[in-house]
């Protein structure tokens, strides 16, 4: 699977249209090329080049392409997840935790095709040490893809929390648990059909212009690996201590010790591009996608088997709203992934994403554009 990804970056760091946010705590973006692939060989050079190319194929009459060489941006970012174990007993028992978001600000720097820069959290907290959050996303014409990588800190806090009837959890609400440890890392890979006419880049990666409204079909593959260890015993302390005048218990359904599984997935989406008015455009896509997992865990039931094979619905959602004149553009966009895990006994599931706000400003005109300046 190494072999595999290590593949994927390459190809994909020779894609001209590249977007990336969020890469690790502080630091965010760096993809580059390697202009010695294009001196070892005069014959490879034609075959290389036309496949680089055909990434960005574009009818013109529908998509503007960049005129600059240089670009600087201010982006903001705001990222979170929110996790549902929900039991399936006779109690019908659920909890969600959530961390609080994260918000950072930085500048970033392009050239051609290398994109770098820094970002720093504007809001700091003394439990998220341990959290590392990776999110890598490459645009171009015709495929794209997705990398994620994230590990939760200590910070996640009891969002909402469902015991049985008649009882009262709202002294729950909110209340900080470090009990729970959650991992998730995977990636997409999908292929856009109407690549001539229809711009993700446009949309997240201000590189292009969506000139005339258009959408595409879209397909993919994906891999993910989730992890998830819960300390109930902790979690029925915190309870007991918050609903002194009650006395719960957590189904035995739910009260595992640890998850882990891997799942492969087959997508299928939507994606339009809405140029509303000139240099405007709102974009919003869909990709739904069934996984088949493999998993193995722990469980604190003796005649539980955690090794199993199932499928389970996985969502991939992207909205974008853009301004862009071709020199100045500014904008909004947001990413969410969700991810299910369905059991017999009992089900999760994973949504989480970013969302940014940037302004920037492309300089260094183009040979083929200045003389129309």
């Amino acid at each position: 699977m190494k072999r595999v990804i290590l593949a994927l970056l390459l190809l994909f760091s020779l894609v001209p249209t590249v977007s990336a946010t969020n890469l690790g705590q502080e630091t965010d973006s760096l993809v580059a090329t390697d202009s010695t692939l294009y001196e070892e060989s005069p014959k490879k050079l034609g075959l290389i080049r036309r496949i680089i190319r055909g990434f960005d194929k574009m009818d013109e009459r529908y998509i503007e392409p960049q005129h600059y060489i240089f670009t600087v941006m201010m982006q903001t970012t705001y990222s979170y997840d929110y996790f549902t174990l929900q039991g399936r007993g006779n109690n019908s028992q659920s909890v969600s935790f959530a961390p609080d978001g994260t918000l950072k600000l930085g500048p970033y720097f392009g050239w051609k095709w290398v994109f770098l820069g820094y970002t720093f959290a504007l809001n700091h907290s003394n439990f998220s040490k341990n959290k590392t959050e990776i999110d890598f996303s490459l645009y171009s014409n015709q495929i794209g893809l997705d990398l994620f990588y994230r590990r939760t800190g200590s910070d996640y806090k009891v969002r909402n929390i469902s015991l049985g009837r008649h009882v009262d959890t709202e002294p729950l609400d909110n209340v900080p648990f470090d009990g729970i440890k959650a991992g998730i890392t995977g990636l997409n890979v999908y292929y856009i059909f109407n690549h001539g006419h229809f711009s993700y880049p446009a949309a997240f990666a201000q590189s292009t212009c969506q000139k005339i409204s258009c959408g595409s079909w879209m397909a993919g593959i994906g891999y993910t690996k989730n992890t998830l260890d819960v300390d109930f015993d902790k979690l029925q302390e915190l309870a007991n201590a918050r609903l002194a005048t009650t006395t719960v218990e957590f189904d035995s359904t739910m009260r595992f010790l640890s998850l882990s599984y891997h799942d492969f997935t087959l997508s299928l989406g939507y994606g339009y591009n809405w140029v509303f008015a000139p240099k405007w455009l709102f974009a919003s896509s869909l990709m739904m996608g069934i996984g088949n997992q493999k998993s193995v865990g722990n469980s604190t039931i003796d005649d539980e088997d955690f090794s199993i094979e199932n499928l389970s619905p996985h969502a991939v959602g992207r909205i974008g709203l853009v301004y862009n004149n071709t020199r100045w553009y500014a904008g909004f966009s947001a990413i969410v992934h969700s991810n299910w895990y369905r059991k017999s006994r009992f089900s999760t599931n994973n949504t989480f994403g970013t969302m940014n706000a940037y302004v920037g400003y492309n300089f260094g005109l183009k040979k083929k554009y200045r003389k129309n300046k």
